[in-house]
């Protein structure tokens, strides 16, 4: 999770909502990395899930990513949540609950809807104040440059 705070912070200093996330394998390695890349690429999928995921698609060699966990500092959407889903990742840690889109248990759960092919567990909180204060100063910041403009 310190890795995904660090990946979150680059992404803000970048302009991006500040959420990192990564793909480990069960021995630690990790897959891939990511953060936030919406606002660069101009892609309502620049998601720091979706890319992390597709780059460790790539580095796996194949779609499953089974005996992996996605680390994120902020919960997954409903978006991210399916994508999860469909690469099968067994586990989701995530640090900051997203009361507005978070769909692994606080707006929706898609993490183990019975009547889905696939489930995954989900281990909220981890790192919390951290991602919620990071997320908090990038979004103050913003505010504070639109009063000022």
């Amino acid at each position: 999770m310190r890795r995904a705070l660090e990946l979150a912070a680059a992404a803000a200093a970048l302009g991006e909502v500040p959420v990192g996330a990564l793909v480990v394998d069960d021995a630690g390695t990790i897959l891939a990395e990511a953060g936030n890349a919406r606002e660069r690429t101009g892609d309502p999928c620049g998601h720091a899930e979706l890319l992390a995921i597709r780059a460790a698609a790539v580095t796996r060699g194949g779609w499953r990513l089974d005996r992996t966990t996605l680390y994120v500092t902020l919960e997954p959407c409903a978006m991210c949540a399916g994508a999860i889903l469909l690469a099968r990742i067994p586990r989701v840690v995530y640090g900051a609950s997203d009361p507005k889109g978070g769909y692994c248990g606080t707006v929706g759960d898609l993490s183990a809807n019975p009547r889905l092919n696939h489930r995954f567990g989900v281990v909220a909180g981890v790192l919390a104040e951290e991602s919620s204060t990071l997320l908090a100063a990038f979004f103050a910041a913003m505010r504070a440059r639109k009063k000022h403009t």
